[in-house]
């Protein structure tokens, strides 16, 4: 079985090598993570070399000969992350199956809407998908993170949740990677609770990027230049955020709301046209069609 300490650093293993994936690496090697304890599986030469050139890294075709490493030369995984698109999940995870039974590394998913019981039925299966009905347990411990595309700037949320298979000493391992990714991070007690934080942090981007585009466009047609128009608007989002995240935690945002809104004042005349045209509402429903599609998600790669 791969190492479970926490007081050593981890061998960790990339299946996908994408921008996720970068992200992770560039603050794993940034905080002193040698490369030699970081590989990398990428299908794809161009991005291989690329990866290689960059971060020092080994880089393989096969995810199966990533996991395991060179015989005699590099360390077991104990950590393996899964940064590959939903949709072929099901048949990477099937095709490492058998390697991850015999060295039980910790498997964190970065995989939006897959369920953990899918992983273990995926897991237990044979490397060419013929599931073992008979099989109770995957056996390897199994971690669903939910991280955010802010993680590409050093600015990212996340929430992880654990199966009952993962220690205290996996969950520091799990820390270790992703606090070079996110400032926020929190563990939830369900695994329901992933969907919630896909709601808020995960799709949450999406929806000051298109507040920010509002802001911007009509600035534009009141007569400021669009670059003008664009910083001004994404400074002002990255401010407030940054006093929300100063203020004290028994402080709500709505007080915060009202120390800058003078009663008749121009920021009074903006926030209440904003609630009489329902903004407050359309957030909440959008957050909520989030959640539903994740649960959907769920479903649908399951089938997988």
């Amino acid at each position: 079985m791969s190492a479970d300490t926490s007081s050593s650093t981890p061998c960790i293993v990339f299946i996908g090598g994408g921008n996720m994936c970068e992200a992770i690496l560039s603050g794993l090697l940034k905080t002193g993570h040698s490369p030699s304890l970081v590989r990398v599986s990428e299908p794809f030469e161009q991005r291989q070399e690329y990866l290689r050139a960059t971060y020092g890294v080994s880089v393989y075709a096969g995810n199966n000969d990533a996991v395991t490493g060179t015989e005699g030369a590099s360390p077991p995984a104990d950590v393996v992350v899964l940064a590959v698109k939903p949709q072929v999940v099901g048949q990477v995870v099937r095709g490492i199956a058998s390697t991850l039974r015999k060295t039980r590394p910790l498997v964190v998913s970065i995989v939006a809407g897959v369920a953990i019981k899918d992983f273990a039925r995926w897991i237990r299966g044979t490397p060419d998908g013929n599931d073992d009905s008979q099989a109770t347990s995957a056996g390897v411990p199994i971690v669903r993170l939910m991280p955010n595309t802010p993680a590409l700037v050093g600015e990212g949320a996340a929430g992880m949740y654990a199966d009952a298979d993962v220690s205290a000493a996996q969950r520091a391992q799990t820390e270790y990677v992703v606090r070079n990714i996110a400032k926020e991070y929190f563990w939830v007690g369900t695994e329901g609770g992933v969907d919630d934080v896909c709601s808020v942090s995960g799709s949450g981007p999406a929806y000051f990027f298109l507040v920010i585009e509002a802001m911007e466009q009509k600035a534009v047609e009141l007569g400021l230049d669009r670059r003008v128009a664009r910083r001004l608007a994404a400074q002002t989002a990255l401010g407030a955020a940054k006093m929300v995240l100063a203020s004290p935690e028994d402080e709500d945002v709505a007080s915060l709301r009202q120390k800058v809104t003078s009663p008749n004042g121009t920021t009074h005349a903006a926030v209440q046209q904003m609630i009489k045209d329902g903004v407050p509402q359309g957030i909440a429903a959008g957050m909520q069609a989030c959640r539903d599609r994740c649960v959907s998600l769920s479903d649908e790669f399951g089938q997988l």
